[in-house]
């Protein structure tokens, strides 16, 4: 599926809740269903500066597309990790650079999260961005 038509079922998702505490709610619930970061890959190296709580983020290039796997302390981060890896697991480092995070505007995630937590989340795209850069280049695109 193309990163364009996810980001579009996510905002239709969230557009069918009336309040913020729905769409948390909706959150904990995509973050259930994350992919899981296998053990040996929960360290330091892997956590996201920047996050009040505790987030690792691996990825693994595979058929030259960038397959993301994380996990969090805090259910709140999860299912925000999990909307990100939704976007951008299973594309090419090239798309995941050219592709902008204006579907988080647009389902009013930032508005409705702490600074703290939009600082992490930031922190989070600039990761994933970082792995697709390095891949890229592996790859020699």
């Amino acid at each position: 599926m193309n990163i364009e038509t996810i980001q579009a079922d996510l905002i239709d998702e969230f557009s069918i809740f009336d309040d913020w505490m729905e769409r948390y709610e909706y959150m904990i619930e995509l973050g259930k269903s994350l992919p899981m970061i296998a053990s040996e890959f929960k360290t330091e190296d892997n956590i996201i500066k920047g996050c009040q709580s505790k987030v690792w983020l691996h990825a693994d290039l595979e058929n030259e597309t960038v397959v993301f796997t994380a996990d969090s302390d805090a259910i709140i981060t999860k299912g925000i990790v999990a909307i990100l890896i939704r976007v951008f697991s299973n594309q090419s480092p090239e798309t995941i650079l050219k592709t902008n995070t204006d579907f988080i505007d647009e389902i009013g995630l930032k508005e409705h999260l702490s600074p703290t937590s939009a600082n992490g989340l930031a922190s989070m795209i600039k990761k994933i961005k970082m792995y697709a850069l390095a891949y890229q280049t592996q790859i020699g695109l």
